[in-house]
């Protein structure tokens, strides 16, 4: 593929860590990975309520059990210096990092970027954020993986205001859009607006290759930095990094107009964020703020992602959406998803403009100056108030392209406020797999069977002969809840595998019906055999959609 005019291969960008120096990088990942400054090593280090602490952005329970293990055993103290360094920015004595990282040194850390010195104090301290990430292998011990990634301190590592092109770590969207994602295998994967390359680390274990994406030098310059860094674990050759990766400069999908992904996952700069007359993206924290007033720059990718995909290509975002006066939380994205593309919404929260505001400015730690916070807030307000919009929600998007041109689409809105499991991307996949299998099979022809995590609840008043609230729950996945009437928990309870939606359906006919005359119509009752079978079918299909009921093997099959 010619090299794209957008390409990013800086290794020496100013304020952000060199990844021009491989030696150091090998020297660094070796003194870490000795010293087991892992996220396993560093929670056994800490203790489990200390590293719950931490992962809340409260450092003090962690500063505490740091000195109560490095008072306790003298072993502990280079991963203590370390610890301190880097997730509680306490400044080191050279020394102190010489001994506790000897092969590259803080000479090699000073180097890289990744400590500064202190004025007049002999001390360094952390120029940047560096904490082990990993997750999991899969069942069959595939996949797994322990990195280190660097990003730019948080607001609770330093003073002040963030710095407006801040790069984002390893924050509660980009672990949402992780535990989100559909893994399939692709060819090609798309990371639209990297930050520090998070998505790109578990794209490249299950795609191919991965182009990544930002409008800021410094993000591709941290994203450089980590895949460099952890180039083993993430299966690339440092002397071939274009093989694998792509690191390309521009805004939204400028950097890859013409070219077709498998697979695009994103976490954009969704905040709404105020605009005021004159400003510039100096003025705009580039990992939040999209440039673009309200919800433009979700609805904007809503509209074109469908232009990057390949014939049964996926994209995966998240997004806020403003809720205006009146209208129900949907419209908006109902009016983004186009009539020839597969669209899944889930809004997971809602909150009125006042909260949004507050989430934000804290975010950035636009709070410590009462003024600047009060003006901040104060346009936050107004802003909503001028499309009137009393409320935002925030979700996950799915889209996909028919994989064949005519193929029929699906949209899909719902609205999920309580706890899932996690993470939930395998079951959003299965979810689509049944879709999929609905709009090609005939429920009435199929064997069903209840899913193992289903369970029924019955509800009734004291002495009532029948229950008047019959439950279905699911325990895994979106963990829905269903209310059934009679008839379908009746269906529901002769899904054995040994017959057809059909003939359950039939026998619930002659039940209910009380006899069927050749019309197709009951006795006196006014039972209509056709509009009950059609419902309860329609009842049934929506069951296997949802994951209530799933086909069984047909007879005779393995």
């Amino acid at each position: 593929m010619p090299k794209s005019p957008y390409e990013f291969t800086a290794g020496n960008t100013p304020d952000a860590p060199r990844s021009d120096l491989p030696d150091l990088l090998t020297a660094l990942a070796a003194d870490l990975r000795r010293l087991d400054y892992t996220p396993d090593g560093v929670a056994r280090f800490l203790g489990a309520a200390a590293s719950a602490a931490l992962n809340r952005d409260q450092i003090i329970p962690a500063l505490l059990a740091v000195d109560r293990a490095a008072w306790q055993d003298e072993g502990n103290a280079a991963l203590a210096a370390v610890v301190r360094l880097w997730l509680l920015a306490e400044p080191q004595a050279k020394e102190t990092l010489d001994a506790a990282l000897p092969g590259i040194g803080a000479k090699g850390l000073l180097e890289l970027g990744l400590v500064e010195p202190v004025p007049a104090s002999g001390l360094l301290t952390a120029k940047a954020d560096l904490r082990p990430y990993g997750w999991e292998p899969n069942e069959d011990g595939s996949g797994g993986a322990e990195l280190w990634v660097a990003s730019d301190l948080a607001a609770h590592q330093q003073a002040g205001v963030l710095r407006h092109d801040h790069v984002l770590g390893i924050g509660q969207a980009s672990t949402t859009l992780v535990q989100t994602t559909v893994r399939r295998h692709t060819e090609r994967a798309l990371d639209l607006g990297t930050g520090c390359g998070i998505q790109s680390f578990h794209l490249l274990h299950h795609c191919e290759h991965v182009t990544a994406t930002d409008i800021s030098e410094r993000a591709l310059a941290y994203t450089r930095f980590n895949i460099l860094l952890n180039a083993g674990a993430l299966s690339v050759d440092p002397d071939r990094l274009e093989d694998r990766v792509s690191l390309r400069l521009g805004s939204l999908l400028e950097p890859v107009a013409g070219e077709e992904f498998g697979l695009v996952v994103s976490n954009p700069p969704f905040v709404i964020t105020p605009r005021s007359a004159g400003e510039d993206a100096a003025d705009q924290f580039t990992y939040r703020d999209g440039g673009l007033p309200g919800d433009e720059i979700v609805s904007s990718l809503v509209r074109t992602l469908p232009s990057v995909l390949a014939p049964a290509g996926t994209a995966q975002l998240l997004g806020n959406w403003e809720v205006m006066a009146g209208m129900s939380w949907q419209e908006r994205p109902q009016s983004w998803a186009g009539s020839d593309i597969d669209a899944w919404f889930i809004q997971r929260e809602q909150v009125g403009p006042e909260q949004y505001a507050e989430t934000w400015l804290q975010d950035a730690s636009e709070g410590r100056d009462r003024q600047h916070y009060r003006d901040a807030y104060a346009a936050y307000l107004a802003d909503f108030e001028s499309r009137n919009v009393e409320g935002i929600g925030f979700g996950m998007v799915w889209l996909r392209r028919p994989a064949a041109p005519g193929q029929a689409p699906f949209t899909r809105f719902e609205e999920i406020t309580y706890p899932i499991e996690q993470p939930i991307g395998p079951h959003l996949g299965a979810a689509v797999e049944r879709i999929d299998w609905l709009a090609a099979h005939s429920v009435e022809d199929t064997h069903l069977l209840v899913a193992e995590d289903v369970t029924e609840e019955r509800h009734q008043r004291p002495g009532a002969e029948h229950p008047g609230v019959i439950l279905l729950r699911q325990g895994a996945g979106l963990r829905r809840t269903n209310l059934l009437s009679t008839e379908l928990a009746g269906f529901v309870s002769a899904c054995d595998g040994d017959l057809t939606a059909g003939q359950i359906a039939g026998a619930l006919e002659a039940l209910l019906g009380g006899g069927v005359t050749s019309s197709g119509t009951g006795p006196e009752d006014g039972f209509d055999t056709g509009s009950f079978r059609g419902g309860l079918l329609t009842d049934v299909a929506n069951l296997v959609r949802d994951g209530f009921l799933i086909p069984a093997l047909e007879p005779g099959r393995d």
